[in-house]
């Protein structure tokens, strides 16, 4: 989707993975938070770069991953306090709710037999196979058009 609806060039993961695009906590009604303040300065270990240019790389620009993680942190995941307590928190996380929880949303949808092809399907389908996936969790969804579709 982040491909499709954006003007610039944009490098496919290798292995076509559904990637992470991001992690925001959010609110039942209204708009999700953006930019809060931060508590525990404690920064994101070096040694979790390589789990995560594999599951949440920045796909627009292959070559500067750790900008895009700083400004998701930044926007998103200082908003996750108290859950997330600090910014190592917040990535190791992405990486638990993946890879330990085996939220993997590529590995879901095969098993669903629904795969990165550019084939259109029913949203209802995608959500099913989720749910199947994850113990019934309810994923957020956020469509985007692309030329109409």
């Amino acid at each position: 989707a982040a491909c499709n609806s954006n003007p610039t060039p944009c490098k496919d993961p290798p292995d076509k993975l559904f990637t992470v695009h991001g992690l925001w906590p959010s609110n039942k009604i209204g708009r999700d938070p953006e930019y809060c303040k931060t508590r525990n300065r404690r920064k994101r270990a070096k040694t979790l770069e390589p789990q995560l240019e594999i599951i949440w790389p920045n796909v627009l620009d292959r070559t500067n991953h750790t900008g895009f993680w700083r400004r998701q942190w930044k926007k998103h995941g200082t908003c996750g306090y108290p859950t997330i307590q600090n910014e190592n928190d917040y990535f190791e996380t992405v990486i638990k709710m993946y890879i330990t929880e085996k939220q993997n949303v590529s590995r879901i949808l095969s098993n669903a037999k629904i795969e990165p092809d550019g084939q259109s399907r029913p949203l209802v389908d995608i959500e099913n196979a989720i749910r199947n996936g994850t113990h019934n969790k309810k994923p957020k969804f956020k469509c985007q058009k692309n030329n109409g579709v």
